[in-house]
Protein backbone atom coordinates (compact mmCIF):
# COMPACT_ATOMS: atom_id res chain seq x y z
CA UNK A 1 0.00 0.00 0.00
CA UNK A 2 1.17 3.52 -0.82
CA UNK A 3 -0.01 6.53 1.17
CA UNK A 4 0.53 10.16 0.23
CA UNK A 5 0.06 12.61 3.11
CA UNK A 6 -0.65 16.21 2.08
CA UNK A 7 -0.17 18.82 4.79
CA UNK A 8 0.29 22.57 4.69
CA UNK A 9 3.81 22.32 6.13
CA UNK A 10 5.66 19.49 7.86
CA UNK A 11 8.29 18.89 10.53
CA UNK A 12 10.48 20.72 11.51
CA UNK A 13 7.82 23.40 10.94
CA UNK A 14 5.93 23.89 14.22
CA UNK A 15 2.14 23.74 14.17
CA UNK A 16 -0.80 21.66 15.33
CA UNK A 17 -1.77 20.35 11.89
CA UNK A 18 1.86 19.58 11.09
CA UNK A 19 2.18 17.63 14.33
CA UNK A 20 -0.94 15.58 13.57
CA UNK A 21 0.32 14.84 10.05
CA UNK A 22 3.57 13.55 11.51
CA UNK A 23 1.64 11.49 14.07
CA UNK A 24 -0.32 9.93 11.19
CA UNK A 25 2.88 8.97 9.41
CA UNK A 26 4.24 7.47 12.62
CA UNK A 27 1.03 5.52 13.22
CA UNK A 28 1.29 3.83 9.82
CA UNK A 29 4.96 3.06 10.30
CA UNK A 30 6.53 0.51 7.98
CA UNK A 31 3.25 -1.17 7.04
CA UNK A 32 2.92 1.05 3.99
CA UNK A 33 5.17 3.00 1.67
CA UNK A 34 4.66 6.63 2.60
CA UNK A 35 5.44 10.05 1.21
CA UNK A 36 4.63 13.56 2.46
CA UNK A 37 3.81 16.50 0.21
CA UNK A 38 3.72 20.04 1.58
CA UNK A 39 4.80 23.63 1.15
CA UNK A 40 8.34 24.80 1.79
CA UNK A 41 8.57 28.02 3.79
CA UNK A 42 11.16 29.29 1.31
CA UNK A 43 11.01 29.85 -2.43
CA UNK A 44 12.96 26.84 -3.62
CA UNK A 45 11.55 23.31 -3.94
CA UNK A 46 13.16 20.72 -1.72
CA UNK A 47 13.21 17.00 -0.98
CA UNK A 48 14.41 15.61 2.32
CA UNK A 49 13.83 12.77 4.74
CA UNK A 50 11.99 13.00 8.08
CA UNK A 51 11.75 9.88 10.27
CA UNK A 52 12.80 7.78 7.27
CA UNK A 53 9.98 9.11 5.05
CA UNK A 54 10.55 11.24 1.95
CA UNK A 55 9.11 14.75 2.18
CA UNK A 56 8.51 16.80 -0.98
CA UNK A 57 8.29 20.54 -0.30
CA UNK A 58 6.99 22.98 -2.92
CA UNK A 59 8.62 26.38 -2.58
CA UNK A 60 6.22 29.20 -1.65
CA UNK A 61 6.65 32.87 -2.44
CA UNK A 62 3.98 34.55 -0.30
CA UNK A 63 1.19 33.99 2.21
CA UNK A 64 -2.24 35.50 1.65
CA UNK A 65 -4.85 35.18 4.43
CA UNK A 66 -2.71 32.47 6.06
CA UNK A 67 -2.63 30.51 2.79
CA UNK A 68 0.73 29.75 1.18
CA UNK A 69 1.03 30.23 -2.58
CA UNK A 70 3.46 28.43 -4.85
CA UNK A 71 4.33 28.52 -8.56
CA UNK A 72 5.55 24.92 -8.57
CA UNK A 73 2.92 23.25 -6.37
CA UNK A 74 0.60 21.99 -9.11
CA UNK A 75 3.40 20.59 -11.27
CA UNK A 76 5.06 18.82 -8.35
CA UNK A 77 1.80 17.35 -7.07
CA UNK A 78 0.86 16.02 -10.52
CA UNK A 79 4.27 14.35 -10.74
CA UNK A 80 3.93 12.75 -7.30
CA UNK A 81 0.44 11.49 -8.06
CA UNK A 82 1.65 10.02 -11.35
CA UNK A 83 5.01 8.57 -10.26
CA UNK A 84 4.29 7.62 -6.64
CA UNK A 85 0.76 6.49 -7.64
CA UNK A 86 -0.73 6.37 -4.11
CA UNK A 87 -3.49 4.00 -3.08
CA UNK A 88 -4.61 6.48 -0.40
CA UNK A 89 -4.28 10.25 -0.15
CA UNK A 90 -4.64 11.74 3.34
CA UNK A 91 -5.35 15.43 2.88
CA UNK A 92 -5.17 17.72 5.92
CA UNK A 93 -7.88 20.39 5.65
CA UNK A 94 -8.03 23.42 5.43
CA UNK A 95 -5.58 24.09 2.62
CA UNK A 96 -7.63 25.60 -0.24
CA UNK A 97 -4.77 26.34 -2.67
CA UNK A 98 -3.58 22.74 -2.40
CA UNK A 99 -7.14 21.41 -2.66
CA UNK A 100 -7.55 23.10 -6.06
CA UNK A 101 -4.70 21.06 -7.52
CA UNK A 102 -5.54 17.89 -5.62
CA UNK A 103 -9.06 17.75 -7.04
CA UNK A 104 -7.60 18.04 -10.54
CA UNK A 105 -5.10 15.25 -9.83
CA UNK A 106 -7.80 12.98 -8.42
CA UNK A 107 -9.86 13.05 -11.63
CA UNK A 108 -9.55 9.56 -13.05
CA UNK A 109 -7.29 8.48 -10.19
CA UNK A 110 -7.84 5.20 -8.34
CA UNK A 111 -6.60 6.75 -5.10
CA UNK A 112 -8.96 6.83 -2.14
CA UNK A 113 -9.21 10.21 -0.45
CA UNK A 114 -9.26 10.57 3.32
CA UNK A 115 -10.07 14.14 4.30
CA UNK A 116 -8.57 14.96 7.70
CA UNK A 117 -10.79 17.81 8.85
CA UNK A 118 -8.92 19.92 11.39
CA UNK A 119 -11.27 22.92 11.27
CA UNK A 120 -13.63 24.94 9.09
CA UNK A 121 -12.26 28.04 7.42
CA UNK A 122 -13.43 30.59 9.98
CA UNK A 123 -11.40 33.78 10.11
CA UNK A 124 -11.00 34.29 6.35
CA UNK A 125 -14.66 34.85 5.49
CA UNK A 126 -13.94 35.79 1.87
CA UNK A 127 -11.89 32.62 1.33
CA UNK A 128 -14.67 30.63 2.96
CA UNK A 129 -17.22 31.90 0.43
CA UNK A 130 -14.82 31.69 -2.49
CA UNK A 131 -13.92 28.05 -1.82
CA UNK A 132 -17.31 26.79 -0.66
CA UNK A 133 -17.94 24.85 -3.87
CA UNK A 134 -14.44 23.38 -3.79
CA UNK A 135 -14.92 22.27 -0.18
CA UNK A 136 -18.14 20.48 -1.08
CA UNK A 137 -16.40 18.73 -3.99
CA UNK A 138 -13.69 17.54 -1.62
CA UNK A 139 -16.27 16.19 0.80
CA UNK A 140 -18.16 14.40 -1.98
CA UNK A 141 -14.92 12.86 -3.33
CA UNK A 142 -13.71 11.70 0.07
CA UNK A 143 -14.23 8.11 1.14
CA UNK A 144 -13.80 9.08 4.79
CA UNK A 145 -13.76 12.37 6.67
CA UNK A 146 -11.83 12.39 9.94
CA UNK A 147 -12.94 14.85 12.61
CA UNK A 148 -10.91 15.32 15.77
CA UNK A 149 -13.95 15.36 18.06
CA UNK A 150 -17.70 14.70 17.90
CA UNK A 151 -18.18 18.34 18.94
CA UNK A 152 -16.60 19.51 15.72
CA UNK A 153 -18.85 17.35 13.56
CA UNK A 154 -21.89 18.90 15.20
CA UNK A 155 -20.48 22.43 15.14
CA UNK A 156 -19.09 22.44 11.60
CA UNK A 157 -20.90 24.24 8.80
CA UNK A 158 -20.16 21.36 6.43
CA UNK A 159 -19.76 18.07 8.27
CA UNK A 160 -23.33 17.38 9.45
CA UNK A 161 -24.41 16.88 5.83
CA UNK A 162 -21.67 14.24 5.42
CA UNK A 163 -22.06 12.59 8.80
CA UNK A 164 -22.21 9.08 7.31
CA UNK A 165 -18.65 9.53 6.06
CA UNK A 166 -17.29 10.93 9.30
CA UNK A 167 -15.05 9.12 11.76
CA UNK A 168 -13.77 10.62 15.00
CA UNK A 169 -10.05 10.28 15.67
CA UNK A 170 -8.93 12.61 18.45
CA UNK A 171 -5.46 14.12 18.26
CA UNK A 172 -2.86 12.74 20.62
CA UNK A 173 -0.30 13.80 23.16
CA UNK A 174 2.67 12.19 21.44
CA UNK A 175 4.92 10.06 23.66
CA UNK A 176 7.96 12.18 22.79
CA UNK A 177 6.19 15.26 24.12
CA UNK A 178 5.05 13.80 27.44
CA UNK A 179 7.96 11.51 28.34
CA UNK A 180 10.46 13.13 30.68
CA UNK A 181 14.22 12.77 30.78
CA UNK A 182 16.11 12.98 34.08
CA UNK A 183 17.29 16.47 33.09
CA UNK A 184 13.71 17.62 32.47
CA UNK A 185 12.63 16.25 35.84
CA UNK A 186 15.49 18.12 37.49
CA UNK A 187 14.50 21.30 35.68
CA UNK A 188 10.92 20.88 36.95
CA UNK A 189 12.25 20.62 40.51
CA UNK A 190 14.19 23.85 39.96
CA UNK A 191 10.99 25.57 38.83
CA UNK A 192 9.11 24.29 41.86
CA UNK A 193 11.79 25.73 44.12
CA UNK A 194 11.74 29.03 42.25
CA UNK A 195 7.98 29.34 42.70
CA UNK A 196 7.82 27.78 46.17
CA UNK A 197 4.90 29.13 48.16
CA UNK A 198 3.05 30.19 45.00
CA UNK A 199 0.39 28.61 42.84
CA UNK A 200 2.11 28.17 39.46
CA UNK A 201 -0.17 28.75 36.47
CA UNK A 202 1.14 27.86 33.03
CA UNK A 203 -0.14 28.65 29.53
CA UNK A 204 1.52 28.17 26.17
CA UNK A 205 0.57 28.98 22.59
CA UNK A 206 0.99 31.47 19.78
CA UNK A 207 0.14 35.01 20.76
CA UNK A 208 -2.70 35.46 18.28
CA UNK A 209 -6.28 36.57 18.98
CA UNK A 210 -8.01 33.18 19.07
CA UNK A 211 -5.59 31.84 21.69
CA UNK A 212 -7.11 34.29 24.19
CA UNK A 213 -3.93 35.11 26.14
CA UNK A 214 -5.35 38.60 26.69
CA UNK A 215 -8.06 37.12 28.91
CA UNK A 216 -5.51 35.28 31.02
CA UNK A 217 -3.46 38.46 31.47
CA UNK A 218 -6.59 40.35 32.51
CA UNK A 219 -7.59 37.53 34.88
CA UNK A 220 -4.15 37.69 36.48
CA UNK A 221 -4.91 41.21 37.72
CA UNK A 222 -7.72 39.69 39.81
CA UNK A 223 -5.54 37.00 41.40
CA UNK A 224 -3.67 37.25 44.71
CA UNK A 225 0.07 37.83 44.87
CA UNK A 226 0.78 34.19 45.75
CA UNK A 227 0.01 33.23 42.15
CA UNK A 228 2.59 33.11 39.35
CA UNK A 229 1.38 33.25 35.74
CA UNK A 230 3.94 31.91 33.25
CA UNK A 231 3.05 32.34 29.58
CA UNK A 232 5.06 30.59 26.88
CA UNK A 233 5.04 31.36 23.17
CA UNK A 234 5.16 34.51 21.10
CA UNK A 235 3.39 36.12 18.17
CA UNK A 236 1.85 39.26 16.77
CA UNK A 237 0.17 40.13 20.07
CA UNK A 238 3.24 39.72 22.28
CA UNK A 239 3.99 43.48 22.53
CA UNK A 240 0.38 44.37 23.37
CA UNK A 241 0.15 41.53 25.91
CA UNK A 242 3.27 42.78 27.66
CA UNK A 243 1.85 46.29 27.68
CA UNK A 244 -1.42 44.98 29.15
CA UNK A 245 0.51 43.10 31.85
CA UNK A 246 2.66 46.11 32.80
CA UNK A 247 2.76 46.52 36.57
CA UNK A 248 1.52 43.00 37.26
CA UNK A 249 4.57 41.21 38.63
CA UNK A 250 2.70 37.91 38.70
CA UNK A 251 2.99 37.57 34.91
CA UNK A 252 6.17 36.23 33.33
CA UNK A 253 6.48 35.97 29.55
CA UNK A 254 8.78 33.06 28.70
CA UNK A 255 8.98 33.53 24.94
CA UNK A 256 9.26 30.53 22.66
CA UNK A 257 10.45 27.62 24.76
CA UNK A 258 12.04 24.34 23.63
CA UNK A 259 10.21 21.07 24.16
CA UNK A 260 12.29 20.09 27.17
CA UNK A 261 11.51 23.34 28.95
CA UNK A 262 7.84 23.00 28.01
CA UNK A 263 7.66 19.59 29.63
CA UNK A 264 9.40 20.88 32.75
CA UNK A 265 6.81 23.65 33.14
CA UNK A 266 3.97 21.18 32.57
CA UNK A 267 5.34 18.95 35.31
CA UNK A 268 6.01 21.83 37.70
CA UNK A 269 2.80 23.83 37.31
CA UNK A 270 -0.27 23.49 39.52
CA UNK A 271 -2.92 24.56 36.98
CA UNK A 272 -2.87 24.65 33.19
CA UNK A 273 -4.58 27.68 31.67
CA UNK A 274 -6.03 27.27 28.18
CA UNK A 275 -7.86 30.54 27.42
CA UNK A 276 -8.69 30.05 23.71
CA UNK A 277 -11.92 31.77 22.71
CA UNK A 278 -12.90 30.83 19.14
CA UNK A 279 -13.46 27.73 17.01
CA UNK A 280 -10.10 28.36 15.39
CA UNK A 281 -9.00 26.30 18.39
CA UNK A 282 -10.52 23.10 17.09
CA UNK A 283 -9.01 20.66 19.58
CA UNK A 284 -6.11 21.75 21.77
CA UNK A 285 -3.14 19.39 21.62
CA UNK A 286 -1.39 21.42 24.34
CA UNK A 287 -4.43 20.81 26.53
CA UNK A 288 -4.17 17.05 26.03
CA UNK A 289 -0.44 17.22 26.79
CA UNK A 290 -1.12 19.03 30.07
CA UNK A 291 -3.68 16.35 30.95
CA UNK A 292 -1.00 13.71 30.40
CA UNK A 293 0.90 15.43 33.21
CA UNK A 294 -2.17 15.17 35.50
CA UNK A 295 -2.89 18.89 35.40
CA UNK A 296 -6.39 20.35 35.85
CA UNK A 297 -7.25 23.01 33.31
CA UNK A 298 -9.31 26.16 33.11
CA UNK A 299 -11.01 26.73 29.74
CA UNK A 300 -13.69 28.83 28.13
CA UNK A 301 -16.85 27.42 26.57
CA UNK A 302 -16.36 27.45 22.78
CA UNK A 303 -19.46 26.37 20.87
CA UNK A 304 -18.66 23.71 18.28
CA UNK A 305 -14.99 23.35 19.30
CA UNK A 306 -13.33 20.19 20.51
CA UNK A 307 -11.72 22.02 23.44
CA UNK A 308 -14.67 21.22 25.68
CA UNK A 309 -14.52 17.60 24.55
CA UNK A 310 -10.86 17.29 25.45
CA UNK A 311 -11.29 18.71 28.96
CA UNK A 312 -14.64 18.08 30.63
CA UNK A 313 -16.15 20.68 32.92
CA UNK A 314 -16.36 19.40 36.48
CA UNK A 315 -14.38 16.28 35.61
CA UNK A 316 -10.89 17.24 34.40
CA UNK A 317 -11.07 20.99 34.95
CA UNK A 318 -13.34 24.01 35.06
CA UNK A 319 -15.00 25.57 32.04
CA UNK A 320 -16.44 29.10 32.22
CA UNK A 321 -18.45 31.42 29.99
CA UNK A 322 -16.51 32.52 26.94
CA UNK A 323 -14.53 35.70 27.51
CA UNK A 324 -15.65 36.14 31.13
CA UNK A 325 -12.44 37.30 32.82
CA UNK A 326 -13.94 37.39 36.33
CA UNK A 327 -15.26 33.84 35.99
CA UNK A 328 -11.89 32.68 34.65
CA UNK A 329 -10.07 34.18 37.64
CA UNK A 330 -12.67 32.67 40.01
CA UNK A 331 -12.12 29.21 38.52
CA UNK A 332 -8.38 29.52 39.02
CA UNK A 333 -8.95 30.59 42.63
CA UNK A 334 -11.29 27.67 43.23
CA UNK A 335 -8.63 25.19 42.14
CA UNK A 336 -5.93 27.08 44.03
CA UNK A 337 -7.83 27.03 47.29
CA UNK A 338 -9.18 23.47 47.02
CA UNK A 339 -6.15 21.22 46.69
CA UNK A 340 -8.25 18.06 46.93
CA UNK A 341 -10.37 19.20 43.97
CA UNK A 342 -7.24 20.17 42.06
CA UNK A 343 -5.76 16.72 42.56
CA UNK A 344 -9.07 15.01 41.74
CA UNK A 345 -9.38 16.82 38.42
CA UNK A 346 -5.69 16.22 37.66
CA UNK A 347 -6.05 12.49 38.21
CA UNK A 348 -9.18 12.38 36.03
CA UNK A 349 -7.35 14.39 33.36
CA UNK A 350 -4.57 11.83 33.20
CA UNK A 351 -7.09 8.97 32.97
CA UNK A 352 -8.99 10.68 30.15
CA UNK A 353 -5.78 11.38 28.24
CA UNK A 354 -4.75 7.74 28.52
CA UNK A 355 -8.19 6.52 27.41
CA UNK A 356 -8.64 8.86 24.44
CA UNK A 357 -5.61 11.00 23.60
CA UNK A 358 -2.51 8.84 24.05
CA UNK A 359 -0.24 8.05 21.14
CA UNK A 360 -1.11 4.35 21.38
CA UNK A 361 -4.85 5.05 21.12
CA UNK A 362 -4.23 7.39 18.16
CA UNK A 363 -2.15 4.70 16.46
CA UNK A 364 -4.91 2.12 16.87
CA UNK A 365 -7.51 4.55 15.55
CA UNK A 366 -5.49 5.43 12.45
CA UNK A 367 -4.67 1.83 11.67
CA UNK A 368 -8.31 0.82 12.11
CA UNK A 369 -9.33 3.56 9.68
CA UNK A 370 -6.82 2.25 7.14
CA UNK A 371 -7.85 -1.33 7.92
CA UNK A 372 -4.42 -2.47 9.05
CA UNK A 373 -4.54 -5.57 11.20
CA UNK A 374 -2.79 -5.36 14.52
CA UNK A 375 -0.32 -8.13 15.33
CA UNK A 376 -0.47 -8.92 19.02
CA UNK A 377 2.17 -10.81 20.98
Amino acid sequence: MKILHISNYYHPHIGGIEQVARDCVSAVGEDAEQRVFCFHSERGDRRDMVDGVEVVRAGSFVKVASQSLSFSYGKLLRREMREFDPDIVIFHFPNPFAAHYLLKCLKGSRAKLILWWHLDIIKQKLLKKLFRGQTLRLLRRAEKVVATSPNYIDGSEFLPAFREKCAVIPNCAADSRVTLSDEEKQRAEELKRRYAGKCLLFAVGRHVPYKGMEYLVRASKLLPEDCAVCIGGEGELTPSLKELAAGDEKVDFLGRIPDGELKAYLLACDIFCFPSVTKNEAFGIALAEAMAFSKPSVTFTIAGSGVNYVSLNGVTGIEVKNGDVKAYAAAILQLKEDRALCEKYGKAAREREQQLFSEEVFRRNVRSLLRFKEVRA
